[in-house]
């Protein structure tokens, strides 16, 4: 089993070690795991900072890869959360940093933070569900280096009123600007953990990203905490298997390796 989005105290909103995550994925039996650190440029709150020291990022990376060798993979990841007006900061980090797997990810738009709702403020949920895909879509049509989107319809965790609109023209459309570019999404199972009746996309998202030709899917649970690790994932295989998608996608040095879903079960 593979968790491909988890982060440690190298993350600005997370507090526990590196290793306590990589003895924890041990103990879960994961044979795999990818750390997907925060990168958030200009992220619009003074009281946090999600930039990531490399230099001892590599080091830790590097000495528990030794430690834990024959045990478990450790790869080296990022998540990143993108903006129309900082992807160029973005092409300059991954001039500077290699990495084996990408997650670009939208926590904020407008430039206003979806966590504190402020999206929301003066629209109505249809206005601002819009306003977050087409951004986002903006941003994948001007930056390729990633390898899946992260949790693509992570707007629905912060609208205390859910929109009737399922906004597929949209997500057509950020799907048709993907696939033939070779960039896949997650199933980011946090949604449950949040209070959401499903993960992150919905599988009415999912069921839409076949449909259009999708197949590259990583599993991540968006560990903050030990216990958070490989979350619901056989249940989550199991949609997968159910919607008809066949893979389960890992990465090394951003290349794609697939796994089929029916031998991880």
């Amino acid at each position: 089993m593979f968790d491909y989005h988890m982060h440690s105290d190298f993350s600005a909103d997370c507090e526990v070690p590196m290793e306590e995550i990589v003895i924890g994925a041990i103990q879960k039996g994961l044979s795999k795991i990818c750390f997907t650190e925060h990168v958030d440029y200009e992220y619009p709150d003074d009281s946090i900072v999600f930039d990531v020291d490399f230099k001892k990022y590599n080091l830790e990376l590097n000495r528990l890869r030794t430690k834990y060798e024959g045990i478990i993979q450790i790869q080296k990841g990022i998540e990143i959360g993108v903006q129309p007006h900082i992807l160029h900061k973005y092409e300059q980090l991954m001039d500077e940093e290699e990495f084996d797997f990408i997650i670009c990810s939208m926590h904020t738009t407008d430039q206003k933070s979806l966590h504190y709702k402020e999206i929301f403020e003066g629209r109505t949920v249809e206005e601002a569900f819009k306003l977050y895909y087409d951004e986002y879509l903006t941003c994948i049509k001007d930056f390729k280096k990633f390898n899946v989107l992260g949790h693509v319809d992570l707007i629905k965790r912060y609208t205390d009123t859910p929109s009737k609109d399922l906004f597929h023209d949209e997500l057509t459309a950020i799907f048709e600007e993907l696939i033939p570019n070779g960039k896949g999404i997650e199933l980011n199972t946090s949604g449950v953990r949040y209070g959401l009746s499903h993960a992150l996309p919905s599988e009415d998202v999912l069921k839409l990203y076949k449909k259009c030709g999708g197949e590259i899917i990583t599993l991540g649970s968006d560990a903050h905490r030990v216990s958070e690790l490989a979350f619901q994932f056989r249940e989550s295989l199991k949609l997968l298997q159910a919607i008809g998608l066949k893979y389960i996608t890992t990465f090394d040095k951003q290349k794609p390796t697939f796994h089929l879903i029916q031998k991880l079960l």
